[in-house]
């Protein structure tokens, strides 16, 4: 494996973005004034408002402020910067446009091919949570149990939400669980939904890649009325079509002669949405407000190639083999109730109920049940009958929220604090359905104790191929409740000092209770320095997902031997047999220092280094295979003799198995100057980071915390997801003319989940987009744009060190893909406001 110290790649990005930025004319040649804008009072931004869009409430219960003057990094995404992106899935925009955030493409890797893992600061999808107006965000159903990146995690399903009817996105780098509550470890992000009432906005787009595949198709409109003094009522409806890609490698392994037999790269996916942001006027200084929105998406992928002469074959049905064919269907639904109103004294109140919901549907096609096939007929001979689809089973998560917020000023000794209180209370639940009893059974009967041979004269295989269907075993429907009670406090304690402290109680109605807190401090000595430091305790609470979620599944093992892998839920006789405790909440500690500089009103530059502590951290397990070779005893073979019972050839749960540290520098510039006619926005972000597993402990008498979360796990937690992600961007604007380059720096990612001991690395790439805008007027314009535009790939896989995996097809990357594997792609967009 290629060595590199960090330190070089650390040099060579500094001094591109500092070559980036000394372009510019000098700030020092700029107006002198330095004095930050003040926030306006109003909350959220209307659309084209400058001075408003940098205003962020996210990180503080206080006024709101400038991004720049908050006491935790918060990033903000405005409208302008979603318009001159390509993406149009929002985790991919959001990628695109903020270092901090991951979003892997994924592909064979079942439903996260139509869900993907999104995470912030390289922690997993469910440390990070989401809000949509200030609201809790429910999270998704599926849960990722292949071997990717946010591997045994559930997290929020961040493309449920169309990016036509989003205002702005605001993100908060800083642990916040004593604010906001659990899932708050890696920080938080707010994506604040429309308010505009004075147009009706449209918008077309087509596109493709240069290497063939990945058509899209998508048209949205957004429109806005009023109603009364104030009010509002905002609707979206968006369509997208995303065509499959495959880059695919010949199969120089399986088939003579060699042939694709692989689908690798984006599945087919068609989605649908729905949704709105309205206000009813309720007197002076109240409002009833409602928020949510539907969406449907359908998604189309592949499992893993069989061979005409694999046992889980019938070549009379499938001659040269075949390629199950797994379609998903991906519901979601939210609605947000709430009343607010103004209070004597400048306080304020706010009510709200929350509700969502998230189901994925899987059903198989191109598949086949050997055991309905090869089993015995009475009278003599075979069935000789299967069917070649079914549906495998469904996973339903429900949320409901219920928030009661007071806040306001209090006057203590003649200083006034900013303070806030409220309660919480949340139902979360969650339910599997079995598939039809083609998709998990053995044979018609089910009956473990006929022995049906399949073409090799092996025990044939239960179930569909591909995607074996949850069985009435696996099916649950259950739930939990948690309250929650907050405060938070602000004061400024001199004109250049505020102090800000937040304590937070919850009580779950499963594990107990914790109590967390966060302190934090703001200190602008002038106006062109200010200083800013955050430290706080987090939490955790084991998914509803990762404590009711079970499965049998059909995985590649390190030998590229198709092998069915049982997922055990806790409490199980798995898990009591090996000695797996029942999961408990994940602990946090996270500090931030930082400091902020604004030398010219033109030019600004942020710089925070933090830490985030985590200890019994939820993951899932390796695959806990038997002993090889011969056992002279059953105590000889401990793991042997609890999975042989079960006919699986290998089992997994997740268990409190680790403990992380991570530590990371983020640093953002901005420089604008303006000439008659004309604007350069040039700015960069740079990202650093990095994870690493400080433990790993086993409370099992059979497994050690070695065996329970191998070194492939390892790796994939360290060095899955990029320790140096860098944005440069230059935005160019000039009469009706708008163009932006951007370039993303991703770093080196590894693996070794399939090639073990050998570690795969994929390595450093620098991906550069394009974007160029003509408005035709104030209501219309058009947009090209190409992302990836010098056609750039991960690294191949070592077509030897890494066998069998290059020779079945895999050209690039797998476990961890941080941009993708499409190559270069093209868009062009219509924007019409009537």
């Amino acid at each position: 494996m290629r060595k590199q110290t960090a330190l070089p790649r650390f040099t060579r990005t500094l001094l591109a973005s500092a070559l980036m930025l000394a372009f510019a004319p000098a700030w020092a040649q700029e107006a002198s004034s330095t004095q930050a804008a003040e926030a306006p009072p109003a909350q959220t931004a209307p659309s084209g408002d400058k001075d408003m869009a940098s205003v962020v409430v996210l990180g503080s219960r206080g006024a709101a402020r400038t991004a720049l003057d908050a006491s935790a990094p918060v990033g903000l995404i405005s409208a302008k910067d979603m318009q001159m992106a390509g993406p149009l899935e929002l985790g991919k925009l959001m990628q695109t446009l903020d270092p901090s955030f991951n979003f892997s493409s994924t592909f064979i890797s079942d439903g996260t091919d139509i869900i993907r893992p999104a995470t912030l600061r390289s922690l997993g999808p469910d440390q990070l949570l989401v809000l949509v107006n200030g609201k809790r965000r429910h999270q998704q159903a599926l849960v990722n149990v292949q071997q990717t990146i946010g591997r045994g995690s559930a997290g929020t399903d961040i493309n449920a939400i169309p990016m036509s009817a989003i205002q702005r996105i605001e993100v908060l780098r800083d642990g916040a669980a004593a604010q906001y509550g659990s899932d708050a470890i890696a920080g938080v992000i707010n994506i604040v939904l429309k308010q505009q009432t004075s147009e009706t906005q449209l918008s077309g787009t087509v596109g493709g890649t240069s290497e063939g595949g990945g058509e899209l198709y998508s048209g949205s409109a957004n429109k806005g009325w009023a109603i009364g003094d104030g009010g509002y009522v905002n609707l979206t409806v968006e369509g997208r079509h995303r065509g499959e890609t495959n880059r695919a490698g010949l199969d120089t392994a399986r088939v003579d002669p060699p042939r694709v037999t692989q689908r690798i790269g984006d599945s087919l996916a068609k989605d649908k949405y729905f949704w709105w942001n309205a206000a009813l006027p309720a007197g002076e200084g109240a409002e009833f407000y409602s928020f949510g929105g539907i969406s449907h998406r359908t998604g189309d992928s592949a499992g893993f190639f069989r061979t005409a002469g694999d046992g889980r074959n019938v070549p009379s049905v499938y001659p040269n083999g075949f390629l199950p064919n797994i379609r998903t269907t991906v519901k979601d639904q939210s609605l947000a109730l709430g009343y607010r109103r103004d209070l004597a004294d400048q306080w304020k109140f706010d009510v709200s109920l929350n509700h969502g919901r998230s189901e994925l549907d899987f059903h198989e096609k191109e598949t086949i049940n050997i055991s309905y096939w090869y089993e015995p007929k009475p009278g003599g001979g075979i069935y000789a009958q299967s069917p070649l689809e079914a549906d495998t089973g469904k996973l339903k998560f429900r949320q409901t929220t219920v928030n009661a917020d007071l806040r306001g000023p209090l006057n203590i000794g003649g200083r006034e604090i900013s303070f806030a209180t409220g309660f919480e209370y949340r139902r979360d639940g969650y339910a599997i359905d079995a598939g039809d009893p083609v998709s998990y059974q053995y044979g018609r009967t089910n009956n473990p104790a006929i022995q049906i041979r399949d073409q090799l004269g092996g025990i044939a295989a239960s179930g569909t191929q591909g995607f074996p269907g949850y069985t009435p075993a696996t099916a649950v429907d259950d739930s939990r409740h948690n309250i929650a009670l907050y405060a938070d406090l602000e004061h400024k304690l001199t004109s250049e000092l505020l102090l800000g402290a937040a304590v937070r109680w919850e009580k779950y109605s499963d594990f107990g209770s914790t109590t967390t807190g966060k302190l934090s401090l703001r200190y602008d000595p002038s106006k062109v320095v200010g200083l800013r430091s955050t430290v706080s305790t987090g939490f955790r609470a084991p998914g509803v997902q990762q404590k009711f979620y079970s499965s049998v599944s059909t995985n590649l093992n390190a030998a590229g031997v198709l092998t069915e892998t049982l997922t055990a839920r806790e409490g199980s006789a798995v898990t009591k047999a090996f000695g797996i405790p029942n999961l408990k909440q994940e602990t946090a500690k996270n500090a931030s220092v930082g400091i902020v500089l604004r030398p010219a009103s033109n030019f600004s530059l942020t710089a925070d280094l933090w830490g985030i502590d985590i200890d019994d951290r939820i993951v899932f397990s390796s695959n806990i295979a038997p002993e090889s070779g011969p056992c002279a005893t059953l105590a000889a073979c401990p793991i042997k003799a609890i999975l042989d019972p079960l006919k699986v050839g290998q089992a997994q749960f997740f268990t409190n198995a680790i403990d992380t540290e991570t530590r990371g520098l983020d640093i953002v510039a901005e420089h604008t100057t303006r000439w008659p006619g004309s604007t350069l926005v040039l700015s960069g972000q740079l990202d650093f980071n990095r994870t690493k597993v400080a433990g790993r402990h086993s409370d099992s008498p059979v497994l050690s915390g070695a065996q329970l979360f191998d070194d492939a796990q390892v790796t994939l937690i360290e060095r899955g997801q990029p320790r140096q992600h860098h944005v440069l961007s230059a935005d160019y604007t000039t009469g009706a003319w708008n163009g932006n380059l951007r370039a993303n720096y991703y770093g080196e990612v590894q693996g070794q989940g399939f090639t073990a001991p050998f570690i795969q690395t994929w390595d450093a790439k620098w991906i550069f987009d394009a974007t160029l805008r003509y408005n035709f007027s104030k209501t219309a314009s058009v947009t090209v744009g190409s992302n990836n535009i010098f056609n750039t790939f991960p690294t191949k896989w070592d077509p030897v060190k890494a066998a069998p995996f290059p020779q079945l097809g895999f050209t690039y990357c797998w476990e961890t893909c941080p941009f993708g594997i499409n190559g270069r792609s093209w868009y062009a967009r219509v924007d019409v406001a009537l």
